[in-house]
């Protein structure tokens, strides 16, 4: 899924393109309907000056987002704004599309054939309904009308209050995953073994230091034997890195404090700055980079990489040239931002992976028995745990590998400042002889 071409990326693109400007459009229609019963000649033209200026900034912003990324306003207040620009851009165009579920159910409705809403539509409406049973369009009587209205302004508020409540309440409602964690040739001894993860910080307005220091006091009361951090710990070069770095090197554990850069270090241009900061706080920074560690008498290989950039390509880059950190004596664990290195570093004989960078889509839809994500885009591996040999489908490079992977949502968030079924996470791993 996530190896999309250009030419797929470019139909994204237009179709979500199409999309918003309808979403606009449609609300910009209702707010002059509203305007107009303003008494005022006055305050309606300052109404709509207000209005287009609005419209005008969240199509700059979508701009920005998908086309130039110029990050123009990541200043000050104005960031601020264009955190909730966005918000309204994602959830007008959601609530767009659900008033206009429920005309589509309307006009199906005015067009089924009488024999299918007889007389009943008809009669309701003082209307005779002598006029043949084969005949379509039956009108609406005004009390179903009245019902179809009020079934598109609640379909219509659905999405706007979901965001509301993605943004002031699950956005910060950190959850703890306990999760058993399989690893193929893991000692008797390295069996209970604890880790604690975080990843995805992306300290900034949206994530103050207040919020991480409270999800550090939260780490630091599972009583984890070992701390590892999989990345992005900023989201842009204006960040506060060192206020988050500080705050994260309270994490305690007897193993130390291990990590990883992320592809927002690379954006931001602070790779070298994070390996400096690092050893200075007390933590230490893997880059293409292995470590023994031991407990209770054994010990395994942890690996530590910088982001292996695939963006659309399935393409894993530099992680083959770190092929000679792994060893065939003791178990390897793998510290990689991206999690679609996982066939990858399994075909290597990396027994487990843990990885972030998806965080598991922000917003996951469940329909039915299924849940959609936008995260479904980039990788195949949204969140939670997997393990080969996955559904007999594997590669030929994977046959016989036992291998498992955690992907970690998060902290913080990107692009909109809110989340829905994706709650943030910190994981407390146990490792299991698999």
């Amino acid at each position: 899924m996530y190896n999309l071409t250009e030419t797929t990326k470019v139909v994204i693109l237009f179709g979500l393109t199409i999309l918003f400007s309808l979403a606009q459009r449609f609300w910009l229609v209702r707010a002059n309907r509203i305007i107009d019963h303003v008494a005022s000649a006055r305050w309606r033209r300052w109404w709509r000056i207000l209005v287009i200026a609005a419209l005008a900034f969240v199509i700059f912003t979508f701009a920005d987002r998908l086309i130039f990324r110029i990050v123009f306003f990541r200043l000050g207040i104005l960031s601020w704004t264009m955190g909730f620009a966005q918000l309204w851009l994602v959830f007008s165009s959601l609530a767009f599309l659900a008033v206009k579920a429920v005309h589509v159910v309307e006009w199906i409705w005015s067009w089924l054939p009488r024999t299918s809403v007889p007389v009943l539509a008809a009669a309701a409406a003082g209307e005779s309904a002598a006029t043949g049973a084969g005949l379509n369009n039956v009108p609406l009587d005004p009390g179903r009308r009245k019902l179809f209205r009020y079934m598109a302004s609640l379909a219509g508020c659905m999405p706007f209050a979901a965001g509301i409540y993605g943004f002031a309440g699950e956005r910060l409602r950190y959850t703890v995953e306990r999760v058993d964690f399989p690893v193929a040739n893991l000692p008797h001894a390295l069996s209970g073994l604890r880790i604690v993860q975080m990843s995805d910080i992306h300290i900034g307005n949206f994530m103050p230091a207040s919020e991480v220091r409270r999800a550090v006091d939260m780490a630091n009361e599972l009583g984890a034997d070992l701390a590892v951090l999989t990345g992005d710990y900023v989201t842009n070069s204006r960040d506060p890195l060192r206020e988050c770095l500080a705050e994260l090197s309270r994490l305690r554990a007897p193993l130390g404090v291990w990590g990883c850069n992320g592809n927002h270090e690379i954006y931001a241009g602070v790779e070298e700055e994070v390996e400096m900061l690092f050893p200075r706080m007390g933590m230490n920074l893997l880059r293409q980079e292995s470590v023994r560690l031991s407990w209770r008498g054994a010990s395994f290989n942890l690996i530590g990489v910088d982001y292996q950039s695939d963006h659309f390509g399935g393409r894993h880059l530099g992680l083959v040239d770190s092929a000679h950190l792994v060893r065939r004596d003791i178990p390897n664990i793998l510290l990689s931002h991206n999690p679609n290195v996982f066939p990858c570093a399994a075909a290597m004989g990396i027994e487990a992976v843990l990885s972030g960078h998806t965080h598991g889509g922000q917003i996951q839809i469940e329909i039915v028995d299924s849940r959609w994500s936008p995260a479904r885009f980039i990788s195949n591996f949204i969140a939670g745990r997997f393990q080969l040999p996955m559904d007999g489908k594997s590669r030929p490079e994977l046959q016989g590998k036992n291998s498992s992977l955690y992907v970690n949502r998060g902290l913080g968030t990107i692009g909109i400042p809110a989340r829905l079924g994706a709650k943030p996470e910190i994981t407390l791993l146990t490792l299991r002889q698999a």
